[in-house]
């Protein structure tokens, strides 16, 4: 594809505000609303750029409120492919975009015992690529981290190659772990997308705007675009929190090309995405090129193990992640809770 060739499109970042389900019953009708805001993204911002891709943010089809696995599947947990999944596909073929879903509380018979917080990336091509949240915002996300159950060997990191770029995606907590970018980047990604559910105080106002300060410093560390859809419930939803929204697109400079306006309440925020530009600025850049700097074997770290893995489904309980929490903090030379 010549630098001609390359499309410049907009990103849509739709942030909702839903009231959580209690069980699988529930979710049709979210699914019926973020159809709906599909149809208004992109009809309302035609006459500016063509919207290709539109974003849903963590939680947006049912949030882990209950406290086991077990519970979790029993009332919110679906596969992957589903009903819900069919129609996103339909609405990608109508429009010609691709869809980041909000997340699905997913069940695989592969791993009995299991959920894993789940995001789909959907085309006209139907669904290009799951993505299973690798780093639960413990100890209170009781689903599983495909790191956690052993033998597991599907990729953890997958990136699609699409028309509209190469897309990756990872979950909330992921950002938190730059390593979780890197590697997504490593493996091609030039668009780098976040469904989220950030609450507050870690929100979008200072001086605890973790999310826009991590959302920008992942662009320009990985030099790429950055499509970040945060949730936007308000207090009564998901208690015991609020959810600031402050959803956002960003540039591979980590300049604000737009952002919500912090606080809660459902919000579409729309903003180009240059390929070409973010193409010729990899390939001439010597400076501020991490990835390709990265000094990889300086760093002892990350030859040792921390959070300890392959614990099984069994593990997944509040008493299971505070025995890995406590293992952890002692390698760290922590000690114990205070």
């Amino acid at each position: 594809m010549t630098s001609a060739e390359v499309p410049r499109y907009a990103a849509a970042a739709c942030q909702v505000d839903f009231d959580n389900p209690v069980d699988r019953d529930g979710i049709a009708s979210h699914v019926d609303h973020m159809l709906a805001m599909i149809d208004h993204a992109v009809g309302g911002y035609a006459p500016f750029l063509p919207v290709k891709l539109v974003v849903f943010p963590e939680f947006a089809h049912a949030a882990p409120i209950y406290p086991t696995a077990a519970e979790l599947r029993a009332k919110l947990a679906l596969p992957i492919p589903n009903p819900h999944t069919e129609r996103y596909v339909e609405k990608a073929r109508q429009h010609g975009i691709y869809i980041q879903t909000g997340t699905f509380l997913e069940c695989d018979e592969r791993y009995p015992g299991a959920v894993f917080n789940t995001t789909c990336l959907i085309g006209p091509e139907g669904i290009l690529s799951t993505y299973r949240k690798v780093n639960p915002w413990i100890p209170f996300e009781v689903h599983a981290s495909p790191h956690d159950l052993p033998g597991y060997d599907e990729e953890l990191f997958p990136v699609a190659r699409t028309p509209i770029g190469n897309l990756g995606v990872a979950i909330c907590y992921d950002w938190l772990f730059p390593e979780t970018l890197r590697q997504l980047t490593a493996n091609g990604a030039e668009v780098l997308i976040r469904v989220s559910a950030y609450m507050d105080p870690w929100g979008a106002t200072p001086p605890m705007d973790w999310w826009t300060v991590v959302n920008r410093c992942r662009a320009l560390e990985n030099v790429a675009y950055v499509v970040a859809a945060n949730q936007a419930a308000s207090a009564g939803r998901y208690p015991p929190f609020s959810w600031p929204g402050g959803s956002m697109v960003v540039d591979f400079d980590g300049r604000v090309l737009a952002q919500a306006d912090p606080g809660p309440g459902e919000k579409i925020v729309v903003a180009p995405i240059d390929l070409a530009a973010l193409r010729h600025e990899r390939a001439s850049r010597r400076g501020h090129q991490p990835l390709a700097h990265l000094r990889a074997e300086s760093f002892p770290l990350y030859r040792r193990t921390w959070y300890p893995p392959g614990r099984g489904p069994e593990q997944l309980s509040a008493s299971g992640l505070e025995r890995a929490i406590a293992t952890a903090k002692g390698k760290l030379g922590y000690g114990g809770a205070p």
